[in-house]
């Protein structure tokens, strides 16, 4: 009960009644009602400052949830990642070796992540860092997974194919062991028996005797068939198959074979001469791949016993004088 307020009227000398307007009540009321209002908004800025509502909390343990979730997703990333860097290595130094082929270079297997900012649209979101860190290694592997599947393919195909390729790789001996003489000069430099100067020897000197049968070292096609008065003198190159060998035999006696003949792994394709720019008979033999003059020892594995292997490459060592 509201309490009754009184003056003291001098004029009549009594206390009298306080009688307050209509007004005066009105804004009494609004001053309390607004002290209401102002008292109850900072206590629920207060408490909301230093307590969570039953929605925000349920909504922090959803976003911690989603934080555990992108932590495991990137350690299960990181873990196929160790996979798949063993599969690449594995690809490159065994099955690609295995098949003569050559690796597939880092450049293409980490390309197209570069450049244009594509995880803009992710930034403006509550904890980006992760999600775009987490959204950048699924693309990269799946990326690389992609390039990794259509390596295999290839292997598989070079697999398929592995049967004709081993037909066509150069692997035993042109001139049979019992028929030489000697292993005169090896790949390598050499003094030139004709100049007397040291130069590069790009193949394998055979001594035999005039009219020692040559043997095709693979399968092939001749490519060439031919006599030339300088340098090689009668020689015949053969092509092996679609894979980039070619082998070369020089300062043949007789050629017994013509150009785009077939011809098999042991076929006998000439006889050893001295025609050409040669000091003395042998046969001079060359194993070309991709262009490039390789080391014919590297290719005897058919027809050669270890210590027979071992005693060519320590012949073909020798700094001596080649033949031609």
């Amino acid at each position: 009960m509201a309490k009754v307020k009184y003056y003291y009227d001098t004029k009549t000398l009594n206390y009298q009644r306080i009688e307050k307007t209509t007004w005066e009540k009105l804004k009494n009321l609004l001053i309390y009602l607004g002290a209401t209002i102002f008292t109850a908004v900072i206590m629920i800025v207060i408490f909301f400052q230093f307590f969570d509502s039953p929605k925000e909390k349920r909504l922090k343990r959803e976003i911690s949830d989603l934080i555990t979730q992108y932590n495991l997703i990137d350690n299960q990333l990181n873990d196929i990642n160790i996979v798949l860097r063993n599969m690449q290595d594995r690809d490159d130094n065994i099955y690609r070796v295995i098949f003569e082929a050559d690796p597939i270079p880092s450049s293409i297997r980490t390309a197209g992540f570069g450049g244009v900012n594509r995880y803009r649209h992710l930034e403006k979101t509550s904890n980006s860092d992760i999600i775009i860190e987490t959204t950048k290694k699924m693309d990269i592997i799946s990326k690389q997974i992609y390039i990794q599947s259509k390596s295999y393919d290839e292997v598989i195909e070079l697999a398929k194919n592995k049967t004709e390729m081993l037909a066509c790789l150069p692997s035993i001996q042109p001139v049979a062991n019992k028929d030489l003489k000697r292993m005169v000069s090896g790949y390598g430099m050499r003094i030139h028996p004709v100049y007397k100067t040291r130069k590069m020897h790009e193949g394998m000197d055979f001594t035999a005797s005039i009219g020692t049968p040559i043997y095709a070292t693979a399968n092939g096609t001749i490519i060439k068939s031919t006599y030339a008065r300088g340098g090689y003198g009668k020689h015949v190159i053969i092509k092996h198959g679609e894979f980039g060998y070619e082998t070369l035999y020089a300062h043949m006696n007789r050629i017994n074979v013509k150009k785009n003949q077939i011809v098999k792994r042991g076929e006998i394709i000439g006889y050893v001469g001295n025609t050409g720019l040669s000091v003395g008979p042998h046969l001079h033999y060359e194993v070309h791949k991709d262009g490039h003059k390789l080391n014919p020892s590297y290719f005897y594995h058919n027809d050669l016993t270890l210590s027979e292997y071992n005693k060519l490459i320590e012949m073909s060592s020798k700094e001596n004088q080649s033949f031609d």
